[in-house]
């Protein structure tokens, strides 16, 4: 089973969810750290390749990005509670800068192991 890594402040707005969407958010995560699909999810190619947004369907609506495709564990990126149809330009930009980011880290680890 892969191991999650939570990106930015990820974990603790999943935390924040209210206890239903808690629950299907871990079970969603669990899921995809078994190598099986979520039940409903989407690609996010605005966000980055291989990006995929879980959909939790409660009295609310929320949503978790992550990645799979990078070496080592599964990257969440962030997570929200979305408010209208579109996601919000903010949280895209939020995940997108988050996952550059990681992207920087892997590349310069990879560097720095390259030059031992």
């Amino acid at each position: 089973m892969r191991q999650l890594a939570w990106l930015g402040t990820s974990r603790r707005d999943v935390r924040a969810f209210p206890e239903d969407a808690r629950r299907r958010a871990g079970y969603e995560l669990y899921l995809v750290q078994t190598g099986t699909e979520p039940s409903d999810w989407k690609p996010m190619p605005t966000v980055g390749l291989g990006v995929r947004e879980i959909r939790i369907h409660t009295k609310l609506e929320h949503r978790v990005m992550y990645v799979t495709r990078l070496e080592g564990s599964i990257y969440v990126l962030h997570a929200f509670e979305k408010r209208t149809r579109k996601t919000a330009s903010e949280d895209t930009e939020l995940a997108r800068t988050r996952l550059k980011d990681l992207l920087n880290t892997i590349r310069a680890a990879r560097k720095t192991r390259n030059r031992k």
